[in-house]
């Protein structure tokens, strides 16, 4: 049987507020896109007792046995929703530990398919119950549109025309998104009240910010570094963290000053990962 081709973007926050915790999980608020800076995972059928997982391409080195998918077929499995076994080779494209969201993305984008092809009947709730099984920000790959996650996990789709050009460099170093969220003492006052197409113009996320930045910057002042190097560029309309990092992103509305920037980048930082790209 021939494969499946599926896009899994990466996903970004362009804001992204902590406003409070319960128990062990923070309460999170933020204005999320896609990059057109994907993985490509290939799916077929398979006759097998057991599904085969396969990470290939660039970034699939550091990847556990245990991962998102993996996760993701055991919770199905477990409730029998799937009749059969699946192959699934999965070229990563996008670094991991860089807060762009790779393997939530993945398991989102496998699930999506199940989902469309009508492999699995689920209801709503099952898909939510399914999503955060594997990971807080899987459900937010289910969507790849434009979105805001509002404070009570709530989430709004938001149409725009607006697209960004963007640079994004990584350090030869992630950051634990465990450890990140574990220094976290103070929160911020909830902004998302309303949901509108403003909230992804320029002049609306110039005065935004990302919470997690401050905490990062300490553990690794190198990042903090990067992020002031990156906003002394020229023609940039803002630069932030994406997520708990370690990925920092410049953005552009010009794509000739996005990849002259990208010039400058590599110059300065040799070891640093770095990719032009776009918001979809």
């Amino acid at each position: 049987m021939s494969y499946f081709k599926i896009r899994s973007h990466a996903k970004i926050n362009l804001a992204l507020n902590v406003v409070g915790k319960l128990k062990s999980l923070h309460k999170i608020e933020s204005i999320v896109s896609f990059l057109n800076l994907h993985d490509i995972i290939k799916i077929r059928k398979i006759i097998s007792k057991n599904h085969n997982i396969r990470f290939i391409g660039q970034f699939s080195n550091k990847i556990k046995t245990k991962n998102t998918i993996s996760e993701l077929l055991k919770n199905i499995d477990k409730k029998r929703l799937l009749k059969n076994k699946f192959e699934i080779i999965i070229k990563k494209n996008i670094p991991s530990e860089a807060g762009l969201g790779g393997g939530s993305m993945n398991a989102a984008s496998v699930l999506n398919y199940f989902i469309k092809k009508k492999l699995i009947k689920i209801k709503k709730k099952q898909i939510e119950q399914l999503s955060y099984s594997v990971g807080s920000d899987v459900i937010l790959g289910l969507y790849s549109k434009n979105l805001v996650l509002k404070k009570n996990n709530l989430i709004k789709t938001m149409p725009s025309k607006n697209r960004f050009h963007t640079l994004i460099v990584k350090p030869n170093f992630g950051c634990s998104t465990k450890k990140i969220f574990s220094k976290l003492k103070e929160f911020s006052r909830s902004e998302f009240h309303l949901v509108s197409d403003k909230m992804l113009s320029t002049k609306f996320l110039k005065k935004r910010k990302n919470d997690l930045e401050k905490i990062v910057f300490n553990e690794y002042p190198r990042l903090k570094n990067l992020k002031n190097f990156l906003e002394n560029l020229s023609n940039i309309e803002f630069v932030r963290m994406t997520g708990s990092g370690s990925a920092i992103i410049a953005y552009f509305s010009s794509f000739k000053k996005c990849k002259e920037a990208e010039k400058k980048v590599k110059k300065k930082f040799r070891n640093y990962w770095c990719k032009t790209s776009k918001t979809i």
